[in-house]
């Protein structure tokens, strides 16, 4: 799918045609309307479908021959199952040509969403060098967003575990932690990139796409500690609530022993009152109601002194 946006007066309508200052948004283009795009701007067809690959890596490239270059950073998406949701990360490509500035994903990304519904202040498509700080920055600040709910989330299965102790819980919990784990990673590699735009002069910036690529760096470093933290807070969690289901499991299984042992005291009286030799009692008309009471004290005795010893 290929739409195209232009501002004019503050606005941004969709266009049909290409002009400079329009920006191009893909999302998962066929090989055809791949092909169209890299023929009519003269741009290398793989920078298109470097966002197509789910394992692309955050990086830059330079075409010397058309001087367009291509900047990959992994932006996070949620996805859904049956118990909860998932919290992934899927490069987005943004190419950058003399005339155009063309956004490339595998699937509709939040981060171009407000873009879309023109709802960031200061955005233009013809200014094309703060247009892509622009989604840069606005791509680390959906990190911390996502970092929050992810902290929320957290929060909320902690709260069930201290009811049920469940599976269910801790798988969630531990779908949480692999989504830390894709955050930070991901988040370390967009560090490099953007570290790589502040250094060299991959486009044309003004004081003020400066000032905004410095604080989407902070953004992005404030991300990294976040992911850091909650990752640690996460497996401390999951390793607390694994010892306490271990322990819980093992005051249950002291608990049957105990029983076990009880209930086998009337079973060995009886099977010794059920030998075929002569033995006490035998003769005695109350004798089953003896050896009934006799077990039962046995019993009690045994289960006073499993208390005492803390076996219950």
């Amino acid at each position: 799918m290929i739409k195209m946006y232009m501002s004019s007066n503050k606005e941004l309508i969709e266009t049909d045609t290409i002009t400079d200052g329009v920006w191009i948004n893909m999302v998962n283009p066929s090989l055809k309307e791949v092909n169209k795009i890299a023929n009519e701007l003269n741009i290398d067809p793989d920078f298109i479908n470097a966002a197509l690959d789910e394992e692309e890596r955050s990086r830059i490239e330079f075409d010397n021959e058309t001087n367009n270059f291509l900047i990959v950073v992994d932006t996070p998406c949620i996805s859904k199952d049956r118990e909860s949701n998932i919290y992934e990360t899927l490069p987005i490509a943004i190419i950058y040509t003399d005339k155009v500035i063309i956004t490339v994903s595998l699937n509709e990304t939040l981060v171009l969403d407000p873009f879309i519904k023109n709802r960031v202040k200061t955005f233009f498509t013809y200014k094309r060098s703060r247009f892509l700080l622009q989604i840069l920055y606005k791509n680390a600040s959906l990190y911390l967003y996502f970092l929050k709910r992810i902290d929320k989330q957290s929060t909320l299965i902690e709260n069930e575990l201290h009811k049920s102790l469940k599976n269910k819980e801790l798988i969630q919990l531990l779908t949480l932690e692999k989504s830390l784990v894709y955050f930070s990673t991901s988040l370390k590699s967009n560090e490099l990139v953007m570290e790589k735009l502040l250094r060299y002069d991959f486009i044309k910036k003004y004081e003020e796409d400066k000032e905004l690529l410095e604080d989407t760096i902070i953004e992005n470093k404030q991300a990294i500690e976040m992911s850091k933290i909650y990752s640690d807070i996460l497996a401390g969690t999951m390793d607390t609530f694994a010892s306490i289901i271990s322990n819980n499991l093992n005051i249950v299984m002291k608990v049957l022993t105990s029983i076990t042992i009880i209930m086998a005291i009337p079973n060995i009286i009886s099977s010794f009152f059920g030998m075929n030799v002569p033995i006490p009692f035998e003769n005695s008309p109350l004798a089953f109601l003896w050896i009934i009471l006799g077990s039962i004290g046995i019993c009690i005795l045994v289960t006073k002194i499993m208390s005492k010893k803390n076996m219950f």
